[in-house]
């Protein structure tokens, strides 16, 4: 069957961009939003909400351990704080806080990491974060999510500060291409299918659902349907997506493993200082990548 649906995938913001957006449009209408920011603010974009609401911001200094706690006591004290800073330095630093003062006790502390992944670029591993997600994973009651692009960040943004608990969201450096419009409607646990297919089925969150689309464009030139399913919350997973994915008897990208699968990402190590767009082909993470780990695990299906 061809491929129905055609995806332009122009460049739009980065989603820490619409991230910074989104905490303005809350900040207006819930005057319990506040945001701690770890004197990064310019670069995760949390400097639009101190403009419009200085009295609700607080610059903790370079100290992502303090923040978190602080973070925590304005949620003791009835806020709903953001807490920010680059993914590496968040879940890092503070990770000892999260799991304390956020976790444990379920405060409702929503944490933002941008600069996520190798996507960084020229900054280096130093500040890469390819572990983020994971030990967000493990911290019990946290909701963890990885939007694709502006309109998903920000209605996801959105979804976090109305969900009661700790929230982790992945934002990116990059611009990010344009996937969903602005009435696309998103849920909490809840994958989107982008792409129906029968051959074999591509699951990615981020900057890799775009890349997800691009393989599954390129497999239907070969005559080989792709589904593709932006699971945009990590915890809770949507398994009944998951199960749904499997009837194409094939995986690329997921957690289990119902039927035969292949698995796109960086390979147990640190990736290099570079552009971006290297770096996420040297380290097997663009559309060739994906359609590549498609004709195996097809071929293993077989």
């Amino acid at each position: 069957m061809p491929l129905q649906t055609k995806f332009e995938l122009k460049p739009g913001p980065a989603t820490r961009e619409a991230f910074g957006r989104a905490l303005v449009e809350l900040g207006r209408e819930n005057k319990d939003i506040v945001v701690c920011d770890a004197d990064l603010s310019k670069s995760t974009m949390t400097t639009y909400f101190a403009k419009e609401f200085p009295d609700r911001f607080f610059s903790c200094g370079i100290a992502e351990a303090d923040m978190v706690g602080i973070g925590a006591g304005l949620a003791y004290a009835g806020k709903i704080p953001f807490v920010s800073s680059f993914s590496a330095f968040i879940m890092n630093k503070g990770f000892e806080q999260l799991r304390v003062s956020v976790a444990y006790p379920r405060t409702n502390v929503k944490v933002v990491g941008t600069h996520s992944g190798i996507s960084i670029g020229e900054d280096g591993p130093s500040q890469m974060s390819v572990e983020e997600t994971a030990l967000a994973c493990s911290l019990p009651g946290f909701v963890v999510m990885a939007p694709a692009d502006e309109a998903s960040t920000k209605a996801l943004v959105k979804a976090a500060a109305a969900h009661r608990g700790p929230v982790f969201i992945r934002t990116g450096r990059p611009k990010a291409p344009v996937i969903y419009g602005a009435d696309q409607k998103f849920e909490i646990g809840r994958a989107v299918e982008l792409i129906d297919g029968s051959d074999v089925a591509i699951i990615a969150n981020g900057l890799l659902v775009a890349e997800a689309i691009r393989a599954a464009e390129s497999l239907d030139a070969e005559g080989v349907s792709a589904r593709v399913v932006d699971m945009h919350t990590v915890k809770p997973l949507d398994r009944d997506a998951i199960r749904r994915a499997a009837a194409t008897g094939a995986i690329v990208v997921a957690e289990t493993e119902p039927c035969p699968m292949e698995f796109v990402g960086i390979q147990d190590t640190y990736a290099e200082s570079g552009e971006a767009a290297e770096l996420m082909e040297k380290y097997g993470l663009v559309a060739q990548n994906v359609a590549a780990a498609a004709r195996r695990v097809i071929a293993r299906k077989r």
